[in-house]
């Protein structure tokens, strides 16, 4: 059959480029269909947009040859210190506290705006991987020997696999009749950066309030990337101030830990809730990252789990293409579906759990956590476990990509 690509996968955020580079590491011809132009995120200004990156997903970047050149924009994370509380009332007596240096590989994970990964994602795509901005796709048909994938300037293009990284409305899983399951949490993210007056020293902090958790991340120098979740009605009125009232209004959840705080950038907004892919994959079709789960920002695993998401697909592709495979078929994508769908599920139901356990007032609940989180801080074993599984250590199987091994 001949086909224009081996591989065309929608969607050019982070996932999608990551895969595409890849795949094209290994000889196959992909292309990557993007609804923004190249120029959209890659920007020199800072907006306050970042990602905590698990040290697994770091071993990806740097197996893709990426990191070499983002480590200097990174902000090591030492330390995450999980507590409980209300507003203005302080922390709770106990919590979970988590230090690197209990770990042999001496890091957690690390902090990377967003305009740096994008950046160098699109960099290296530019000289392995067709890059298709400004489009996307309107239509897919698969057959017995490939998909022809129809663009919104009019093409059709064959490919022997589409994968979906469009997001959690994703046109290319609508379309192949892939349905899905979920809820609505009820909450908004609130997501910003502030510039504070003391320093940091790489301790990320997850404070858990009724209304729902803020997570104080370290960048580099003296600010923070916050992620604070709180109810519909409260947070649309918060969207509504202004810069300073946001902040008064910030400031007792915040605390003054880190001295005084101001903005260092834009505001964004929007709204929080668990949605999973009923399947990943269907006829010539494969989901990754919020394509086939959308998860609550706790621990802000969302785009790590879409990086195992990567590093699992590509591998499978790898392998199938090696033994002569047809790439596309489905006992090839049904080995990815295998792989991920149960890891993937778990950890999106288990934030779930943690987002109901936590975002309510009740007292009864509150002294249950409160016990929990200093039991599990208490016995080192148990602790070490939770820092692993949180830095992407305990796949088992462990993806090559995630391990920081070339496919």
């Amino acid at each position: 059959m001949k086909t224009d690509f081996d591989i065309m996968i929608a969607g050019g955020g982070l996932n999608g480029p990551a895969l595409a580079l890849a795949l094209a590491d290994v000889g196959l011809r992909v292309a990557v269909v993007d609804n923004r132009p190249a120029d959209a995120r890659a920007g020199d200004d800072f907006d306050g947009r970042a990602y905590a990156l698990a040290l697994a997903s770091q071993r990806l970047l740097s197996a893709l040859g990426l990191w070499r050149d983002l480590a200097e924009k990174a902000q090591p994370i030492l330390k995450v210190e999980a507590t409980q509380g209300q507003a203005g009332a302080g922390a709770g007596p106990f919590g979970l506290h988590f230090d690197s240096a209990e770990l042999e590989e001496g890091r957690l994970g690390y902090m990377i705006e967003d305009r740096f990964l994008y950046r160098a994602l699109l960099g290296a795509m530019e000289k392995r991987v067709t890059h298709l901005p400004g489009l996307s796709v309107t239509g897919q048909t698969p057959d017995a020997s490939g998909i022809t994938v129809h663009l919104s300037d009019g093409r059709n293009l064959r490919s022997r696999l589409l994968v979906g990284a469009d997001g959690r409305r994703s046109g290319v899983a609508e379309r192949a009749g892939i349905r899905r399951v979920g809820h609505d949490y009820g909450q908004l993210a609130l997501v910003a950066a502030v510039d504070h007056e003391l320093p940091h020293h790489g301790v990320a902090h997850q404070f858990f309030m009724p209304t729902g958790p803020l997570a104080i991340l370290p960048l580099p120098g003296n600010r923070s990337s916050i992620v604070w979740s709180e109810t519909e009605s409260e947070a649309r009125a918060i969207t509504e101030l202004t810069d300073e009232a946001f902040l008064e209004v910030l400031r007792p959840r915040f605390g003054d830990f880190l001295g005084r705080i101001s903005l260092a950038g834009p505001r964004f907004s929007y709204p929080l809730g668990l949605t999973l892919a009923q399947s990943y994959v269907a006829h010539r079709v494969a989901l990754i990252g919020d394509a086939a789960h959308g998860v609550h920002p706790i621990a802000g695993q969302g785009l790590n789990l879409g990086l195992r998401d990567v590093a699992s697909l590509a591998e499978i592709i790898a392998t199938a293409r090696r033994r002569g495979e047809d790439i596309g078929t489905e006992p090839v994508l049904a080995r990815y579906q295998k792989w991920r769908r149960p890891d993937a599920t778990a950890l999106a139901l288990g934030m779930d759990g943690v987002n109901a356990l936590f975002s309510n007032g009740n007292p009864l609940l509150r002294a249950a956590r409160e016990l929990g989180m200093g039991m599990v801080d208490a016995i080192p074993p148990l602790r070490r476990g939770f820092m692993r599984q949180a830095a992407g250590l305990r796949l088992d199987p462990m993806p090559k990509l995630l391990a920081g091994q070339r496919l």
